[in-house]
Formats: C-alpha cells, sequence, structure tokens
C-alpha cells in the first residue's frame, strides 16, 4: 500500500501534519506496517476480517429510499490513534459533560431550579418531546438517569475537539468497537504488540458492575436482563453481543411480565424477578399503558414496578430530554450552572429556530448551514445547505416557520479526515467519535470508541444508517 499520493493539506488529517505532509510521530508503526503491504497481503486480510465479521453476524440496517438492506458493517483497518494527551482531556471533558447533566435531570424532574432561576426557559423545557412531566417528584435508583452514554465528537481543522450532539437514550455502536479491536489485533498482531494501547475488552464488565450498583434489590447476584425490541432491529447484533459478554439473558417483551408491582422473567423453571433492566427501548415505545399504547415492543405495567422502586431502568425514564438537540444548545450553560466550570468540550455554535432573531438568521442562511429536527438520529431529518437543492431548502424554510421549536442550525464544521482505503488505494475521508460512558458507582470513560467514518469521498455524513463505515480507535498510553 502506498501513502505517496496521499494529500495532506486541506483539512485537519489525524495521521500526518498539516504542511509539511510527514505523519505525526504516534503514526510511524502505523504507517511502516500499511506500506509493507502488497496488494495480496492485504486483500487477503481484509477478507478475513469481513468472514470473521460475516460469521459473527456482525451487520447493520442501511435504510434506503424504498427498502432496507442487511450488510456486514463497513470496516476500514487503518487504525485511528489519539494520544494520552489528548485523550486525558476528552476523557476529562465527557466526566464533566455527563455530571452536569444527570444533575440536571434530576433538577428538572424534582426541584426545577434552573428553570425558576431563568438559565432554561421554561418553555423550553416544557415543550420538549422527551420531557415526561408525570415523573416530576421521581428520583431513580442512586439518583442515577444517564448510565450508557456516547456523546459524538468532531475535530475541526484546528485539531480542536467539539462535541456535536449527545446520545443519551439508547446509544449503540460500542459492539463495533469491541469487535473492530478483536479484529485488528487477529489481523495484524505484530502492530498491536509494538503500540502501547488501552485495552477496551473491560467494557462489558464495568457494564455489569455499573447495572448491578442501581440494583434495588440487595441480592449479591441481581438478576439483570438486556431487553430488546427484537431481530428486526438495526442494532440487534450488538444486543445479543453485550448480554452474551456480561452473561445475562436477552429477553422481549414476551418473555416478560408484571404481576404484584414486579417484574418477572419467564423461564423453563418458572418465572424469576427481575432487578434490572438495560433496554433497548424508547420511552414511548416501552410501556403501552403508559406510553404509545399501540406498541408491541414494550411491557404492559413495567412503568409501575419502576415508579413503586422494585425494577431499575437503564437509560432512566425521562432521560431523552437531555438529547433534545435544543436543550444541547444549553449544556455549556447548564455545566458552569451546576459545576461552576466553564465546559472542557465546547459545543458545535447552534443556533435555534425557536428564538426569533436566531430563527431570522437561520432562514436567511439555509444555504450555509446544517439544519437538524429536535429529536432525530441517524442523520435522518438534516439538511446539508451547502449541498442541498432549491426546492430542499425551501421545504425545509417552511418546516421551520411551521414549527420552529423542532429545529436548530450549525455553520459547516469541516471534519477531521483519515486516510482509508478505498478500493485499494489510500485517500482522506471525513471521521467522527463516539465515546463510551458509563455512570455507575463513578463515572468511567471506555479508553477508546467508535471512530465513524465516511465512506464516501468528501462527505461528511458518518452515520452507519446512512452508509458509513467504521475504525479502530486506539487511545495510546
Amino acid at each position: 500500500m502506498n501513502f505517496g499520493a496521499y494529500e495532506a493539506g486541506g483539512f485537519y488529517d489525524e495521521m500526518f501534519n498539516q504542511g509539511r505532509g510527514a505523519e505525526r510521530s504516534e503514526y510511524s508503526e502505523v504507517k511502516k506496517l500499511f506500506e509493507s503491504l502488497t496488494e495480496e497481503d492485504f486483500k487477503n486480510q481484509k477478507n478475513r476480517i469481513n468472514q470473521t465479521f460475516l460469521e459473527q453476524g456482525i451487520t447493520f440496517q442501511i435504510y434506503q429510499e424504498d427498502s432496507s438492506l442487511e450488510r456486514i458493517f463497513p470496516f476500514d483497518p487503518i487504525p485511528r490513534l489519539i494520544t494520552k494527551k489528548e485523550w486525558e482531556k476528552i476523557e476529562q471533558g465527557l466526566i464533566q459533560r455527563i455530571t452536569a447533566l444527570n444533575i440536571f435531570l434530576n433538577d428538572i424532574y424534582n426541584d426545577g431550579h434552573i428553570v425558576n432561576d431563568g438559565i432554561l426557559p421554561r418553555e423550553t423545557l416544557y415543550s420538549s418531546a422527551n420531557y415526561l412531566e408525570n415523573f416530576i417528584g421521581f428520583k431513580p435508583s442512586k439518583n442515577i438517569y444517564i448510565h450508557i452514554s456516547g456523546s459524538d465528537l468532531i475535530r475541526d481543522n484546528d485539531g480542536k475537539f467539539y462535541v456535536l450532539e449527545d446520545n443519551l437514550r439508547c446509544p449503540s455502536g460500542v459492539s463495533y468497537v469491541l469487535e473492530n479491536r478483536s479484529a485488528m489485533k487477529r489481523a495484524y498482531p505484530d502492530l498491536y504488540r509494538k503500540l502501547n494501547i488501552a485495552p477496551v475488552d473491560d467494557y462489558s464488565q464495568i457494564l455489569q458492575e455499573s447495572l448491578k450498583y442501581i440494583s434495588p434489590s440487595r441480592k449479591d447476584k441481581p438478576t439483570i436482563v438486556l431487553l430488546s425490541p427484537g431481530i428486526h432491529n438495526s442494532a440487534y447484533f450488538e444486543h445479543t453481543f453485550l448480554a452474551r459478554q456480561m452473561g445475562v439473558e436477552i429477553v422481549e417483551a414476551k418473555d416478560l411480565i408484571v404481576s404484584g408491582g414486579y417484574v418477572y422473567m419467564r423461564t423453563t423453571k418458572g418465572l424469576v424477578v427481575v432487578d434490572v433492566i438495560y433496554r433497548r427501548i424508547d420511552d414511548d415505545y416501552l410501556d403501552p399503558n403508559h406510553f404509545n399504547e399501540e406498541s408491541l415492543l414494550g411491557v404492559p405495567g413495567i412503568t409501575d414496578a419502576y415508579l413503586r422502586g422494585n425494577v431499575a431502568l437503564a437509560n432512566a425514564i425521562g432521560a431523552g430530554v437531555a438529547d433534545d438537540k435544543v436543550i444541547y444548545a444549553y449544556v455549556p450553560e447548564i455545566i458552569k450552572y451546576y459545576l461552576a466550570e466553564d465546559p472542557i468540550l465546547p459545543n458545535v455554535p447552534t443556533y435555534l429556530a425557536s428564538v426569533d432573531s436566531q430563527k431570522e438568521h437561520i432562514l436567511g442562511n439555509l444555504e450555509n448551514l446544517v439544519v437538524k429536527t429536535a429529536n432525530d438520529s441517524g442523520g435522518h431529518g438534516m439538511l446539508m445547505g451547502p449541498s442541498a437543492t432549491k426546492d430542499q431548502i425551501q421545504k425545509f424554510s417552511r418546516l421551520i416557520k411551521n414549527n420552529p421549536r423542532n429545529y436548530i442550525a450549525q455553520p459547516v464544521v469541516q471534519l477531521s479526515r483519515h486516510p482509508t482505503i478505498f478500493e485499494n488505494k489510500i485517500e482522506g475521508r471525513h471521521v467522527d467519535l463516539r465515546p463510551f460512558v458509563i455512570y455507575g458507582d463513578k463515572v468511567k470513560v471506555l479508553k477508546g470508541g467508535l471512530t465513524r467514518v465516511a465512506l464516501e469521498k468528501n462527505s461528511l455524513i458518518v452515520n452507519s444508517s446512512q452508509g458509513g463505515g467504521s475504525k479502530d480507535t486506539c487511545v495510546l498510553m
């Protein structure tokens, strides 16, 4: 493989120093390895990795205009390296952010100081689709709302990290982090022996311990289950993977029943009381008695058991309000209000269509902005202004005018890029980073993350559901 034609200019490059074109020192072994590979070597390694992914069912749902397609999760073998110094700042920033957001959720569902003090407009909170007034006054086990989170980070042209958005309901992707590392260590063992990389294979143990920590039962071994929507969910591989790694049962709604204020799991030996549920189902589908009455994915009565304190849910019901992209715009103020600290990881500058002056700016500059809906994910409900057609811009203009609360806008940030192999050539592709944070007895950040890569040249869309791929993310020690 040849880096000779690779262009290092134009964007912040993760592997090469801008201007000089030389690789960053931490990447010397990576460059040496891939330059030593013949095309045949690389083809054989790639086939082995793909075969491993296929055998283990490492797939993802790709949504197209009129259909969906299940395929092997796209993977690029040139790993992304993050230095110890860079990671320390990321880790501190994420711990600060999740700590503040957890305090925020406890506050808005109890005393409401942040609203009463005018930091967050009352109407902004109450109009959030994921704010659940019926849960005011309820405190989840150990006062933890956000047990598992995955905030998306990007780098600008100066190499500075920003938080693009927070994922606090059912963040996905960590199984690919673990499987990517496993595949790379098998494919390139010499490289991984030379690099001093933090392990990621302790994630499942940390997750299991955090779930045990919130158990309402005093049993030494509480019964923990992972509640999945089922095999047709795009992240079902991850559900089965994590359940297997933790040694817990994966269940669907039909496997659970609520009786006498407790949740039971049906087993061949009879009913077993469930203490903790790691749920991969959003609030709206969790319980047809309390939310969407037409949901076939949820468990009738599970909310009553939760409110009685007889079962713990991760993440907590109501945590999704902090996923709202309008609330996201206030996170810097949230951090300052609760922690009296400046944010370590800044937000991308954000305009709110619900604020009249900012709405006028958005409407007047749609062709230069990225517009997003408040609660969509996976690249859905989004306008990329610079590449949008006139009809698309006019459509979003109407949507914003009709429902301004549902829209935010951000300037186009030129994501950093990383050498990526495409059709046996090494080319630059844009990347982001989703680290995973677990909140148990304390907040812990997995030393790695999901580097998502836009496989289409010059594209800024890295979402897996839109055809993006991933890389192994290595934190150097």
